[in-house]
């Protein structure tokens, strides 16, 4: 055999044994998960739907919304991002993974795969320290919250958890490995140590503690405020003659402040949404006439009017009952007209009847009790923060079970099934933040009320031109 040939010969050789072994290197096949694989595609797919459109619907509310578009829901933003891009992009990867039971994107989309995936969570779990943060300062240090997390401040922290989660996890880069017990690509287990370990713990354990912390803080922090007022609380009941402060609205915290009214997208204390009252143009359904501040004055004006229109039209017929007695006075009537005359006095009393009717103007301050305006912020402050601990809650409950598991089983000893189960219910993190933003908080749940009816209303349109097409036929 000539040189040139048999090069060419052990050229083919190599070339098949590293395709038959990259199709065993790129597979999960196992007996026990042929079946369980219909659930994990299945769920998949809802993961990638649910998540796909609500985190979408997140974005576009906040660049439609104006009520929305707020600092603090800037951080919530930058979340639905990074799940936006697991769930829109990743998931379906892997989903496509587990129906072959194989890898079909090659080792270079293996690697870009497992560098996104850690990018992604990176990405979350810092801006889940950031929202607590920014909470424990709101309620602690409110000049510091200002300075930090102002427009400039949130322009130079956004864009640094995404360069920060890719300097950490972009140097393993030749390390992002298929990882069969799972059946997707992440990095080695033993090549990339001790700077994996080093990752792990900075960011799943350190930072989901740090959080934890400034939750706690902030618990204790509120708790005490509430046993202040509680304590001070008949004080403040002999004081209710005081002028109750301006009344201001609700910032993007979630906390009152003077000022006009402006658009907020928390509820205040009495429960009514703050496109409900009046005064505030934050929200308007289809259909639906907004209610401005001027015709509030106008409707108040009226209600005000409206007890004094009788008293006015009995000041002006009573003259006319007046003059008669006065072109008639004869002597001889005087015994007749006496009775007359004591009806005529009492009908003059009616007459001060306005200055009576002036007191009703004084009500309208009081349908606005001092303690409602005070405990306004403090009620959004404990429910905006209620909303964040949710998230942060379902971030750990997804992520423990699969970290745990990890570290306890090092090996690889536990039976593949729970491996990929684990797995499989960190996917659950990054759908379900929308569904409790729409739960939680109800100027979200209208914003993605009016989305849909926009979304909705050419189907709409086009169902009832085939219904009347069909009725004239």
């Amino acid at each position: 055999m000539e040189p040139s040939a048999w090069r060419d010969a052990s050229t083919r050789n190599l070339t098949h044994d590293w395709d038959s072994d990259n199709q065993t290197y790129f597979s999960c096949y196992h007996p026990l998960v042929v079946e369980y694989r219909y659930f994990a595609v299945l769920w998949g797919c809802l993961v990638t739907i649910t998540g796909t459109v609500g985190n979408l619907m997140t974005v576009l509310a906040f660049a439609t919304d104006p009520c929305i578009r707020t600092r603090f829901n800037v951080l919530i933003v930058n979340l639905a991002l990074a799940d936006l891009l697991y769930c829109a992009l990743l998931q379906p990867v892997t989903t496509d993974s587990y129906l072959h039971l194989r890898w079909r994107g090659g080792a270079l989309g293996c690697r870009a795969f497992g560098l996104l995936l850690f990018v992604s969570n990176a990405v979350s779990i810092l801006t889940l320290c950031l929202i607590a943060v920014s909470r424990y300062l709101l309620v602690q240090r409110r000049s510091t919250f200002e300075r930090l997390f102002s427009a400039r401040g949130l322009l130079l922290l956004l864009p640094s958890t995404w360069a920060l989660g890719l300097a950490s996890f972009g140097p393993l880069w030749p390390v992002y490995v298929f990882v069969p017990l799972v059946c997707t690509c992440s990095f080695h287990r033993t090549r990339g140590r001790p700077y994996t370990t080093i990752l792990l713990f900075l960011y799943f354990f350190a930072g989901l503690f740090c959080v934890g912390v400034f939750y706690l803080l902030i618990y204790r922090r509120v708790r005490l405020a509430a046993r202040a007022v509680l304590r001070h609380r008949p004080s403040r009941r002999s004081s209710r003659k005081r002028v109750a402060p301006a009344a201001g609205t609700e910032d993007d915290s979630g906390v009152s402040s003077g000022g006009a009214p402006t658009c907020t997208s928390e509820v205040d204390s009495q429960g009514e949404p703050p496109a409900r009252r009046a005064g505030d143009t934050c929200y308007k359904e289809p259909g639906e006439p907004q209610p401005t501040r001027s015709a509030l004055d106008s409707h108040t004006a009226r209600a005000r009017a409206s007890p004094e229109e009788p008293a006015t039209t009995l000041s002006a017929t009573t003259p006319p009952a007046l003059t008669p007695p006065s072109t008639t006075p004869p002597p001889t009537s005087l015994p007749s007209t006496s009775p007359p005359s004591k009806t005529l006095l009492s009908t003059s009393p009616p007459s001060k009847t306005p200055p009576s009717t002036s007191p009703p103007s004084k009500t309208p301050p009081s349908t606005t009790p001092p303690r409602a305006t005070q405990s306004s912020g403090g009620d959004e402050l404990k429910r905006v923060t209620r909303m964040c601990f949710a998230v942060f809650l379902c971030f750990v409950f997804c992520f423990v079970p699969f970290l745990l598991l990890n570290l306890a089983d090092q090996r690889g000893r536990a039976p593949q099934i729970l491996h990929m189960f684990c797995a499989n219910l960190t996917w659950l993190n990054s759908c379900i933040n929308p569904l409790l933003y729409a739960v939680m908080n109800p100027q979200f749940r209208r914003s993605y009320h009016l989305l849909l009816t926009r979304a909705f209303s050419p189907l709409g349109r086009l169902w009832r031109a085939l219904r009347s097409r069909s009725a004239s036929c």
